[in-house]
């Protein structure tokens, strides 16, 4: 199989994954990725409202979630609050990776003001209509949100101040190229601030290459000093990671294909409870 055509199933995958969420999303019921962890990354839990809620408390609890509707809020699927990482002041311009249902986003625009603009991207029409229909609820006239990969994002060159992004890098399967787009979006001087769910030494080979899994958050991570890396090449200075450890409980759950367990292999059940963690994640661009 030719990396053209992996990297096109797993895109198809995921984009098929976060459309599936969003056409069968209602407000009051949490939304699902499909991964079941109860805070760990990029999704919410079917089984019990009440983990949601804990998850939203946990990630925006120096925040302003709790103004936002369940419209928004219950469509969360992200795995950290990158609001708060990036100390947003007013009149700042900022682009969201993934914007999903558009929590971030509008959180964003609480933080920037009317002085300010936000711009949310994301490659799933189904996400974008809900995003939109969000904005109109909420009367959001700082965010707009685009269709478009954040492989390709649709801004102009050197064009924002702050970038963040809430567990979707790890669902591209070239990272270098949505680095290298970030820096180029970015003016000098700019900010980068991410969640994103990240490893440290090897995963199961079955983890890696489910496309189920990929679409839940977990196997498409990147080992951390890679990530590091991948940031430092596109031409980011002052890269800092801030570990998030999960707890076993997430752990068991994150590494459950929807049909059953993913094999580990050779590769002890210990080793991975320490190798998966959510990591807070900032750098910026030189003057």
């Amino acid at each position: 199989m030719t990396t053209e055509k992996v990297t096109l199933d797993v895109r198809t995958a995921v984009r098929d994954r976060y459309s599936q969420i969003a056409e069968s999303f209602e407000a009051g019921t949490p939304a699902n990725c499909g991964c079941n962890t109860s805070v760990s990354s990029c999704c919410g839990d079917e089984k019990e409202e009440a983990v949601n809620i804990s998850a939203i408390e946990k990630f925006y609890k120096e925040s302003d979630a709790a103004t936002l509707p369940e419209e928004v809020t219950d469509l969360s699927l992200g795995c950290g609050d990158p609001i708060t990482l990036a100390a947003l002041t007013p009149g700042q311009t900022v682009l969201d990776l993934g914007s999903g249902g558009g929590i971030d986003c509008f959180l964003a625009g609480q933080r920037v003001g009317p002085a300010g603009h936000v711009i949310g991207v994301d490659m799933t029409a189904a996400m974008i209509e809900k995003a939109r229909a969000n904005k109109a609820k909420i009367g959001a006239d700082n965010v707009e949100f685009r269709l478009g990969e954040i492989e390709y994002l649709p801004v102009p060159d050197a064009s924002i101040d702050v970038i963040i992004s809430n567990c979707v890098i790890n669902l591209s399967t070239d990272k270098p190229q949505v680095f290298r787009e970030m820096y180029r979006a970015m003016r000098p001087g700019g900010k980068l601030a991410v969640s994103d769910m990240v490893t440290e030494g090897k995963l199961p080979d079955g983890l890696k290459s489910s496309l189920s899994a990929w679409a839940g958050c977990v196997s498409g991570a990147l080992d951390v000093e890679e990530y590091i890396s991948g940031i430092k090449d596109a031409g980011f200075v002052d890269v800092e990671v801030i570990p998030v450890y999960l707890d076993r409980e997430e752990v068991d759950d994150a590494v459950r294909q929807l049909g059953g367990e993913i094999e580990l292999g050779d590769l002890p059940k210990e080793a991975v409870y320490k190798a998966v963690f959510s990591a807070k994640i900032t750098a910026r661009k030189k003057i």
